[in-house]
């Protein structure tokens, strides 16, 4: 495959190169609603604003809860199969070769699910934004994630800022 690389050259590659059917999958599920394979493709890469994964949806499994973003806006390729894009309340289909925009905000909850008979395969790429807030719907919860926090609650367990201050 190609000219032999140099040391260079293979440096480069494990920086910034990564191959979808060479990433390590990890399995998520929660029964009987969600199920899919995930695996980071650009961990340990030197992207520092751009995140991005590969996704295996089996069929008639959704990928996570429906959610919105605060800051991070996404991206997804779907690679092989087709599916329903849940968005906005609605049910968009989706299939090979189409590429989907999320911007954040509470306008475009969204979630993947896979109504066919075959896997759905896709990127999903995001920018990265940390923190992030997420806001789940079907739930009620709302989510913080940063570098070494992750908090999962309810806005009815909000408190007053002042609670607990002297």
């Amino acid at each position: 495959m190609g000219l032999p690389m140099n040391e260079r050259a293979n440096e480069l590659k494990s920086h910034l190169i990564r191959n979808v059917d060479e990433v390590d999958l990890q399995q998520f599920e929660r029964a009987p609603l969600y199920e899919s394979r995930f695996g980071g493709l650009s961990d340990g890469t030197r992207a520092t604003k751009l995140g991005a994964g590969f996704d295996v949806l089996p069929p008639g499994k959704a990928s996570c809860p429906y959610h919105y973003h605060l800051a991070q806006e996404e991206m997804f390729v779907i690679l092989e199969g087709v599916g329903t894009l849940r968005v906005a309340g609605e049910h968009v289909p989706v299939r090979a070769g189409d590429v989907v925009f999320i911007p954040p905000g509470p306008d475009y909850p969204h979630q993947f699910i896979n109504t066919s008979n075959a896997p759905m395969k896709y990127l999903s790429i995001s920018t990265q934004e940390r923190p992030e807030v997420c806001y789940y719907p079907d739930s009620g919860k709302v989510g913080t994630f940063a570098a070494s926090h992750r908090i999962v609650t309810r806005p009815a367990l909000n408190l007053d800022y002042w609670d607990g201050e002297p």
